[in-house]
């Protein structure tokens, strides 16, 4: 009869990393009316009108101001939905994202 053999299975351990955060920035222009960067503001980031009205003062004090924060994908939608806004009304409304530190 011969010995049974026994194999050690272990589990590596797994790291969940949580995933990296973005910023999504409105830059100002002197162009784009206040009224429409306000509502814009409200519609893409579901802002009340009066938060959307600090961060558009913000930016147009600053030259630029941080809207919110988000994963990498869920960033980037963001600012283009709301830029492609701008431009289809013509104006220059820029916003734009970069990794959050």
């Amino acid at each position: 009869m011969s010995d049974p053999i026994t194999v050690s299975r272990t589990r590596p351990d797994l790291k969940v990393e949580r995933p990296k955060l973005h910023k999504v920035l409105l830059v100002n222009d002197d162009f784009t009316p206040r009224g429409f960067v306000v509502r814009v503001l409200r519609a893409e980031s579901r802002m009340a009108e009066e938060q959307a009205g600090r961060v558009m003062m913000t930016a147009h004090r600053r030259g630029v101001c941080v809207v919110a924060v988000f994963t990498k994908d869920v960033a980037e939608e963001k600012a283009t939905a709301a830029t492609e806004a701008g431009r289809r009304e013509g104006y220059p409304l820029l916003f734009t994202t970069e990794p959050e530190e």
